[in-house]
Formats: C-alpha cells, sequence, structure tokens
C-alpha cells in the first residue's frame, strides 16, 4: 500500500514540475522573425513573373515590427502603412497607407504590387522566398530577400 501511495505521488510530483518547464516559442514567432527586419523585393504577381519598363526600379517592402509599419517602393512611388501580424497560421493585415504620386512608365506593376498588399490576409516562407496570399487562392504576389 505504502509503496502504490509514493508511485502515485511521485507520478503526481513529476506531472507538476513537467507542467511548469517553460514552453518552446510558439511557431508564429519564428515565422515573425523570418519576414520582418528584411527587404522584400517583388518577383511575381498573380503567379506571373513581373515585367519591368525600368529593371532597376522593383517594387519592394520591409516591415518593421518596433512601430508595425511597412515601407517600401512600387517602383516608382514610395509607400508606407501600417501592419498587423495575427495569431494563428501566419496571418498578416497590411492597412491602406500613404503613396507619394509620381507618374511613371509602370503604374501597372505598382498598382497590382499595392492591391498584393492591401489583398493579403496570410504569408508563407520558403527559404529566402515570401509568398503573401488571400484566403486558399493562388498566390498574389512573390518576394525575395533584396
Amino acid at each position: 500500500m505504502k509503496k502504490t501511495i509514493f508511485i502515485c505521488c511521485s507520478f503526481l510530483v513529476f506531472l507538476f514540475t513537467a507542467s511548469c518547464i517553460s514552453k518552446p516559442a510558439s511557431s508564429n514567432t519564428s515565422t515573425t522573425a523570418d519576414i520582418t527586419g528584411k527587404t522584400w523585393k517583388l518577383t511575381e504577381i498573380n503567379g506571373q513573373p513581373i515585367q519591368l519598363k525600368n529593371p532597376g526600379a522593383n517594387p519592394y517592402f520591409k516591415l518593421n515590427t518596433a512601430d508595425m509599419r511597412y515601407t517600401g517602393n512600387g517602383g516608382c512611388n514610395g509607400v508606407s502603412g501600417t501592419f498587423e501580424l495575427k495569431p494563428g497560421a501566419m496571418r498578416i493585415k497590411f492597412n491602406q497607407g500613404m503613396s507619394t504620386m509620381i507618374a511613371c512608365d509602370d503604374l501597372e506593376t505598382e498598382k497590382a504590387f499595392i492591391n498584393a498588399l492591401l489583398t493579403a490576409d496570410n504569408y508563407s516562407v520558403n527559404g529566402n522566398i515570401l509568398t503573401l496570399n488571400k484566403a486558399r487562392m493562388a498566390p498574389l504576389a512573390k518576394f525575395v530577400i533584396r
């Protein structure tokens, strides 16, 4: 009887101790680190490689978690605004921000880039490739680290 009580008490102590051990950070934290603080250069829009009239003006953006702002360039105009990283399976939301309004040759790509940012509700990272997605549809845009 004493042996049974000892085993039960030992088991309870083990369970209590195991529950107090800190758990590793959630996978969302590590994926957040995978996308923030890096400059992401646009490579594809709606499954098609981008065709730039001025290859030196490649759209890009960067996420800054200190103030939860994104900044970048659509290829001609600067863009910026706020973003939210939502708990769960790599959820993101870009909020309408501001943009300069310079006329240029490649406004079509710039508009598609900004639309992809504002439409995206989730993302995936595979190595140095970031994909912005809407629900479970085909990717809106793909980026590489610049």
